[in-house]
């Protein structure tokens, strides 16, 4: 008898529920969120395991990973599908998602996610780290700034070099002021040092990376879109088509249509977020800072009928679709070619 298993996974347990063919509970139970233990548990089972689903989270892909190196058929579902569809529950508990999700695999109503590559994972790792203290690094600045200005002392507009001399020149002579900011700027003096040694490491990435160096030949993209680009997108042969990448960082206009109502709203926000916020901001760069470009052309005809807020949405969208078919091809970019009328 063919069974679909669904499994709810958190920190240190994972619910189980496993369903056979005709949609009855066959077993349920709880397993450490380990792959071992996992897979010691599926070999128990009395039947053929058609599949195993499990939500994309922070674990899914290890579970994933050591799950399928264990010989078996694994997916990974959409997290927006899954919690859209589990929301029908009146109670929500582990027991009862893993059976959602049991069911939702025995239907086959579920969009699967790629799991992503363990140098991928790593090179996310690497920018996640860098994010983090790059925003450690800028809080420490406002929260310095906001303590000053309670005193009447303005920081004004000032580099980051002069930053930490221009804080010690306000609040010369007043020694609260100076046990305040003190650790505040030691702390501030050790993050910038890891973020540019974090900043380092990501170029160096990117230029040792052959497809990294190919998609950084685009105006506008620098090492932090490439490596985003590179780590996201992982694999570019699971999209048939160029195309579907704008869809799938969610840049296309979303639309709730009912009856007699059909309403086109913003973009659809789906896939992944640090990918779509890269992909935006290099099309912002490419908007207002350096060579001309028949891309950059196509984005100012849009902005002059559309205004510049869809034109940027429009162009991020026209950039990731641009780089998977740079990647494909093993082509660089080309900026002499003939502009194509605004759609």
């Amino acid at each position: 008898m063919k069974l679909f298993v669904g499994l709810d996974v958190s920190l240190e347990k994972t619910a189980i529920c496993v369903i056979n063919e005709h949609g009855k509970i066959v077993r349920e139970a709880q397993a450490a969120s380990e792959p071992e233990a996992l897979t010691r548990w599926m070999r128990e089972l009395d039947g053929t395991i058609a599949a195993i689903g499990l939500e994309a989270g922070p674990l899914s892909q290890w579970l994933h990973r050591g799950l399928t190196e264990a010989g078996l058929d694994v997916v990974l579902m959409e997290t927006r599908q899954v919690k859209g569809a589990l929301k029908a529950m009146p109670i929500k508990t582990d027991r009862r998602d893993a059976e959602g999700i049991a069911r939702l695999l025995h239907l086959g109503w579920f969009r699967p996610v790629h799991c992503k590559s363990v140098s991928a994972q790593e090179v996310r790792a690497v920018l996640g780290a860098r994010k983090a203290v790059q925003q450690g690094f800028i809080a420490l600045e406002m929260s310095l700034r906001g303590l000053l200005r309670n005193f009447g002392l303005k920081v004004g507009a000032i580099s980051r070099g002069r930053f930490e001399q221009r804080i010690r020149e306000l609040v010369a002579g007043n020694p609260m002021l100076l046990a305040a900011t003190g650790p505040l700027l030691r702390a501030r003096s050790f993050l910038r040092q890891e973020l540019a040694g974090l900043e380092r490491r990501v170029r160096q990435l990117a230029q040792d990376d052959p497809v990294c160096h190919r998609l950084m030949s685009m105006p506008g993209v620098g090492a932090v879109v490439a490596l985003t680009y590179r780590s996201a997108v992982d694999d570019p042969s699971r999209f048939t088509s160029s195309k579907k990448v704008g869809p799938w960082v969610g840049l296309t206009p979303s639309r709730n249509q009912s009856g007699e109502r059909d309403v086109s709203g913003g973009i659809t926000k789906a896939g992944d977020v640090s990918l779509r916020r890269a992909l935006c901001q290099a099309a912002t760069v490419m908007m207002h800072r350096g060579r001309s470009t028949w891309l950059r052309t196509w984005a100012a005809q849009i902005a002059r009928r559309r205004g510049a807020k869809r034109a940027m949405v429009a162009l991020a969208r026209r950039i990731g679709v641009i780089l998977h078919r740079m990647w494909v091809d093993d082509t660089a970019f080309r900026s002499d070619l003939v502009v194509p009328h605004a759609a």
